[in-house]
């Protein structure tokens, strides 16, 4: 993790740090919000994929070819993944459900990645994602279950022990699990005291049932969250992280996430999608 630091310095963004004392009082406890959605790319998954591109990039040498990567994403780390093969000199085939949000096909096309829309389904995402590596020899790099993306999400939590020294408690939102695995290691590793927690939508729980009976339970399938980011499976990789260093996770309903982004919205005057305030709807709840 330190060593993604020293790698994403000077190309992300040190997030702010933000504090509402309207939410302080609805939580009763005080808040601090680290604003990912002001990185790059306009989510946390810049840092992962940055870091996974400039290592395999690191890996290719000399070699005349632009280096190749490829990967299967909703939305968010595609389009981190697409500005940061951009940046790098790389070129980057982002698989995505062709009913994902239209404006984050638009910011994945906008980088210069080439696009290709799958069915969202398991079968329809290995089709494509098979024929892609077969034709172009990209390497297949995931959203969560990859080390060095893993590397590069915990580079927040060594922000944030900077930002905020006395922190009591971090709680995050989780899905596959590569910023709650990577943010959950830089923190206990530096301070173990403070504790950790993840959250999820209720109808997408897989790291709270994990968790609750000590086996890993990954989604069977998309459960429709309106948090649509959070509808992915928990990951072989980054279960034992979160297994380790994680001491509960929070779930929440449907109408608990949308008023936490209301609020969000009237009070702090940012705009935040549904899974980046599932945080907010936990400490809120």
């Amino acid at each position: 993790i330190e060593r993604a630091a020293g790698t994403l310095s000077g190309h992300a963004v040190v997030t702010p740090v933000q504090t509402c004392e309207t939410l302080d009082v609805l939580a009763g406890r005080k808040l601090f919000f680290k604003c990912e959605n002001f990185q790059k790319s306009g989510s946390f998954k810049f840092r992962g994929a940055f870091n996974a591109v400039s290592e395999l990039a690191s890996g290719s040498g000399k070699s005349p070819h632009r280096p190749q990567i490829v990967t299967y994403s909703c939305g968010n780390f595609g389009c981190g993944l697409a500005l940061a093969a951009k940046i790098q000199g790389a070129t980057a085939h982002v698989v995505m459900p062709n009913n994902s949000a239209e404006c984050k096909k638009q910011a994945v096309l906008s980088y210069g990645a080439n696009l290709v829309l799958c069915e969202r389904t398991p079968q329809g995402k290995a089709t494509k994602l098979k024929q892609v590596q077969s034709e172009t020899g990209a390497v297949l790099t995931s959203g969560g279950e990859h080390s060095d993306v893993m590397a590069g999400h915990g580079t927040m939590g060594l922000e944030l022990l900077k930002q905020v020294p006395d922190l009591d408690a971090v709680i995050m939102p989780t899905s596959s699990g590569g910023m709650l695995a990577g943010v959950s290691t830089a923190i206990k590793s530096s301070r173990s005291e403070v504790r950790v927690f993840g959250a999820e939508p209720e109808m997408a729980s897989a790291t709270a049932d994990s968790l609750r009976t000590g086996e890993r339970r990954p989604l069977a399938e998309d459960p429709g969250s309106v948090a649509d980011g959070l509808n992915g499976k928990l990951g072989a990789l980054t279960w034992p992280y979160i297994r380790q260093n994680v001491d509960g996770v929070f779930t929440v309903s449907e109408d608990e996430i949308k008023n936490a982004m209301r609020l969000v919205w009237e009070r702090m005057k940012l705009v935040v999608e549904p899974s980046g305030v599932v945080g907010v709807a936990a400490v809120l709840s």
